[in-house]
């Protein structure tokens, strides 16, 4: 099987000739836009900006050569960025570069066992309450803590918006020679971007300015936040000696969760096209690969981008060689271009940066969210300020658990139990469940909703109350449950003992076989006192079994005197 599944893998990278060509052309505007995406993404960590150029060569390379969705770039993400930058925030500056490149390690490392867990399906259980309120939060932060990039002020405060007041709140501390390219540079990416050269808006936002002002003093550039090495880098070990870091452990786990699922979007809005379906698991490991290999060539961790795959479909990718020319046009740039890059302005880089966070609020889906309720709302604004006041791992560990808990909380409200009967024309007809059991009649129910966790729970309550009833007789449908948890178990075993005590009796019907084995294993429901009526491809069968059973028995109960006496005239109800 597995031999297999490499074959399938050596197959889907081979190149094909007839789109090679294609792919590597479309290819060239992500390398290119990845120039400035990728060194302002380095500025939001706080590292030499070439970092983010290593990582948009590696990240696309080995991501596109493991990718399920072929189309999807795997480079510098702002979320991972501003993660990785609250991570590293503490430490000393001289650890940090050599932090940074074990932290896109580990948090690769994280991935990769994500996808051989077959972890992907847990994705779908962060709701976009909490995605649309972390996100929102993040381009927030990021617009506020540039603002002092951009005009030329050096901010000070503990979060983004501190940084950011320090600025406004200091206008004779503005440059203006910064705040004139920044401005600048702002200005056109967005006239750019309403142009056919959108896809170059950035670089043309980067270059002009920086030209312009070549020979101006009193302004930042790249080459003074740090040495920009020229040639091709070279694969390179991080030190482990920060491995025991509980900080750097949590930080990685926190991209971890934020590339997986901004990943899985990014995967839906990319379809292969052959109209083969993504496996989540495999972006999952593809995503893995992109973030060691960047650690191993001294980058930055990096993820599914939006942005880049969004590129890279407009421009003709066909394959995933498209993700991966993209990659080595980028390689080509830095051997080549890499002592330029010194020269950009960094007000420059800070204008990309804010246009891009602009961009990304989602007005329309904030709407959306705060129109769903009163818990959307709670959800959408507490993950919004935990992401901005707090570090970004605590951020998403409150966004992860707020999830959790709404759906529980789901899983609870949406659980309902109703009463069935069938009519002599053959139909079966539901009704809302009694409040009360009927006395020495058999009564049929089925369950709609999740009995998992906090929906046990609630059926415990939705149950109809046996306790003044004299000798009923319950048909508890389960069709289509394949697992019945402990608390489940647990209430209808306790369900059947009510009934006992009443003299009544629980029939269960519509149980899976696999699940009746389980149940018979665990000993967590007595099958001797609850009989069991395994479900059939005919829907009802087991369940009309299960009535005729319960029927028999209580005629049975009756004729022996039992039942007489107790709750008198219930049977009339």
């Amino acid at each position: 099987m597995r031999a297999a599944a490499v074959g399938d893998w050596l197959r889907s990278v081979r190149p094909d000739r007839r789109t090679l060509g294609r792919d590597a052309i479309a290819g060239v505007p992500g390398a290119i836009g990845s120039v400035p995406d990728g060194m302002a993404s380095a500025l939001l960590v706080g590292v030499n900006p070439v970092y983010g150029l290593y990582a948009s060569m590696a990240g696309p390379i080995g991501g596109g050569l493991a990718s399920s969705t072929r189309l999807m770039v795997i480079t510098t993400t702002t979320a991972s960025a501003l993660a990785a930058g609250s991570t590293l925030s503490s430490m000393d500056p001289a650890d940090r570069s050599s932090a940074l490149f074990l932290l896109a390690i580990l948090a690769g490392a994280f991935m990769i066992a994500a996808g051989i867990l077959k972890l992907g399906r847990f994705t779908r259980f962060v709701s976009v309450s909490v995605m649309t309120g972390f996100l929102t939060g993040v381009a927030t932060n990021i617009i506020a803590g540039q603002l002092g990039d951009l005009l030329g002020v050096k901010a000070t405060g503990s979060f983004a918006l501190a940084k950011a007041w320090s600025v406004l709140s200091n206008p004779e501390a503005i440059s203006a020679v910064s705040a004139v390219v920044g401005c600048s540079a702002l200005v056109l990416i967005v006239l750019v971007s309403r142009t056919r050269l959108s896809p170059f808006a950035s670089v043309v936002a980067l270059l002009i300015p920086t030209a312009v002002t070549l020979g101006a003093s009193g302004l930042l550039r790249v080459e003074d936040v740090g040495r920009i090495p020229t040639g091709i880098p070279l694969p390179h070990l991080p030190g482990v000696g920060l491995l025991g870091s509980l900080d750097l452990i949590a930080g990685a786990a926190a991209i971890a969760v934020i590339v997986l699922v901004q990943g899985a979007g990014v995967a839906e809005s990319a379809p292969n096209p052959d109209g083969s379906l993504s496996n989540p698991d495999g972006d999952f490991v593809a995503q893995g690969v992109g973030n060691v290999a960047a650690g191993l060539f001294r980058g930055m961790p990096v993820g599914g981008s939006v942005g880049q795959t969004a590129l890279n479909v407009a421009s003709g990718a066909r394959t995933r060689w498209a993700s991966i020319m993209s990659g080595i046009w980028m390689l080509a740039i830095l051997a080549v271009f890499s002592g330029v890059v010194g020269k950009v302005a960094l007000p420059t880089l800070a204008a990309v940066l804010i246009y891009a966070a602009a961009s990304s609020l989602r007005i329309n889906r904030i709407d959306t969210v705060w129109r769903a309720g009163l818990a959307s709302q709670i959800s959408l604004l507490t993950t919004f300020a935990a992401t901005l006041f707090l570090p970004i791992a605590a951020a998403v560990g409150i966004g992860v658990g707020l999830s959790l808990l709404l759906q529980l909380n789901r899983e609870a409200l949406d659980l309902r139990v109703v009463s069935l009967t069938r009519r002599a024309d053959g139909r079966v007809v539901e009704h809302p469940a009694p409040n009360r059991l009927p006395s020495r009649a058999v009564t049929t129910l089925d369950i709609y909703g999740s009995l998992q966790f906090a929906g046990a729970r609630t059926l415990q309550t939705a149950l109809p109350d046996p306790s003044d009833s004299d000798t009923p007789a319950v048909v508890l449908r389960l069709r289509g449950r394949t697992t019945l948890g402990a608390t489940s178990s647990i209430v209808v075993d306790d369900y059947a003992k009510r009934l006992e005590s009443v003299g009544g009796r629980l029939f269960l019907s519509g149980v899976e076989p696999s699940l009746v084995e389980k149940i018979r294993r665990g000993k967590r429901i007595d099958v001797d006192r609850v009989p069991m009526f395994a479900a059939t491809a005919a829907h009802g069968e087991s369940s009309d079994l299960a009535f005729d059973a319960a029927t028999e028995w209580l005629e049975s109960r009756l004729a022996n005197g039992f039942g007489t006496g107790r709750a008198a005239g219930d049977s009339e109800q």
